[in-house]
């Protein structure tokens, strides 16, 4: 156990190495492509003042090198996200970025690198700090992204390689970005290492932050609605306890509304402060709506998002880019189905007796259980340390367990299998809703990807995978340095 423990610290402090250099490689490498290509639209650096906070004292604008290097290096969403930050949510369309990376960089800005506003001005301060930001949160991301596999996997060295493929994944450019990217991962990944910890007050807390960073992390609330079902299930029909299970499943449903909160009333806010106030023939047409859902609008009507509207001819070289993420996706959830069917079917309820006692806690109640024996009274208490499973109750296990399917380990175990539904999910929206090439930096954060391209690289059956695998990350890192540094479009 110490020698296990040792080598995981060792892996760790390897891994953060790995993390750092990886950012350090991609600065390098923009700042390369910056200085040989001219960027294709330099407007960035243009900064109007406020819509609303035109009675405020202009910000102190600081020309030299430095504070025109950090400014020129705005690119994309980039500048969404930094006026956001300067001046709040001034029109419609910017209500499509989340508040949590603003919040960030408007914190540090303010106080951390308050110093350096007179050296280089407000604005290339804010561009530092978010750039601190993101490649801060990366890092820590790698590190939860190597202690959630170790439990889920129970290898190190696969748990490792997975992380080290994160760390030099195809989307890398966009962890370095001032995008949300990193901040979604750290507190996706991390609220599901805090999850299979048994410290679900904690995830719950971290999927919450997740949704304030992208949209989609309302979907980390699948996690624990897959926990729910399955403490629930066990609860009710092995071991017979109608109260317990109704506790788990209220539980269930408030942590579920706890997680999708901070996104529904950031939509209100929307709501309040573009919709109230005003007669129905100035409403907006979304306000009027039976659900006036703000985000929804605004990626149909300002990006044309929505069910197989990217589908035409004209978007054939952006199906081209995806192609590589979707192939994978797609490659290791049927990898995974055609190895344990049987989950898919079941929806898990076929997972072998010791795989849904494993560490990762995604099936069993053992802590619900231990929670209520807790808060129950001394003779509940006594009723349940002394009560001894009857021979039916034996019988009834020994038979479910001889009836599952026998135990896989690693990236084919049961407790791999809510990752894979995840991932499913988001590899459909990603394909028939999205614009597609967001794809690859969509999917970047998923845990699954990872995993299965670790499989793939340790089996010798696979050489030739494990080298695409790498090419394709190389490839794509020197590919989203070059162009999206310079403004052309990437993914």
């Amino acid at each position: 156990m110490v020698n296990t423990m040792e080598s995981k610290s060792r892996k760790e402090s390897i891994l953060i190495k790995y993390a750092i250099f990886s950012r350090l490689l991609v600065l390098l490498l923009t700042l390369l492509w910056r200085s040989l290509l001219q960027p294709y639209d330099t407007s960035a650096a243009l900064n109007p003042p406020c819509l609303y906070h035109k009675e405020d004292p202009p910000p102190l604008l600081v020309a030299n090198a430095a504070s025109r290097s950090l400014e020129n290096s705005i690119v994309w969403d980039s500048v969404y996200f930094l006026r956001i930050t300067e001046c709040g949510y001034e029109y419609e369309q910017t209500y499509a970025f989340l508040p949590l990376l603003p919040f960030f960089i408007s914190i540090l800005s303010r106080t951390v690198f308050a110093p350096l506003v007179p050296l280089i001005g407000l604005r290339a301060v804010m561009v530092l700090s978010g750039y601190i930001v993101s490649n801060l949160a990366f890092v820590f991301a790698a590190i939860y992204l190597f202690r959630v596999s170790v439990i889920i996997l129970k290898d190190t060295e696969a748990s490792f390689r997975a992380s080290i493929i994160f760390c030099f994944n195809p989307a890398s450019i966009f962890y370095s970005a001032i995008y949300t990217e990193s901040l979604y991962a750290l507190f996706s990944i991390g609220g599901v290492y805090h999850l299979l910890s048994g410290t679900s007050n904690v995830a719950v807390l971290w999927f919450a932050l997740s949704g304030c960073a992208r949209s989609n992390g309302v979907l980390n609330a699948g996690y624990i609605c897959f926990q729910t079902m399955h403490q629930a299930y066990e609860a009710l029909y092995q071991k017979r306890r109608i109260y317990l299970a109704i506790q788990v499943l209220v539980a269930g449903f408030l942590r579920c509304v706890c997680i999708c909160l901070p996104f529904v009333a950031f939509q209100a806010y929307g709501y309040y402060n573009i919709c109230h106030g005003h007669t129905l023939d100035e409403m907006r047409p979304w306000c009027k709506g039976r659900i006036p859902l703000l985000y929804n609008f605004i990626q149909s009507h300002y990006w044309g998002v929505g069910f197989l509207k990217y589908f035409q001819f004209k978007q054939l070289p952006n199906f081209l880019l995806a192609s590589p993420i979707l192939s994978l996706a797609v490659c290791s959830i049927m990898s995974y189905m055609k190895s344990r069917p049987e989950l898919f079917i079941s929806l898990g309820f076929q997972a072998t007796e010791k795989e849904k006692r494993s560490a990762a806690r995604l099936y069993s109640l053992n802590d619900a259980v231990e929670t209520s024996v807790k808060s129950s009274t001394n003779e509940g208490n006594r009723d349940i340390r002394q009560r001894k499973p009857s021979k039916k109750d034996v019988t009834v296990t020994k038979a479910a367990s001889e009836s599952s399917s026998p135990e896989k380990s690693g990236y084919f175990s049961a407790d791999v299998f809510p990752f894979i539904v995840h991932l499913g999910l988001m590899t459909t929206t990603a394909f028939f809703i999205m614009h597609v090439q967001v794809a690859t930096r969509f999917l970047s954060a998923s845990p699954p990807l990872y995993w299965f391209a670790s499989n793939l690289i340790a089996s010798p059956k696979h050489n030739k995978w494990g080298y695409l695998i790498r090419s394709y990350c190389a490839a794509y890192i020197l590919l989203g340095t070059l162009l999206f540094s310079n403004f052309y479009p990437f993914t």
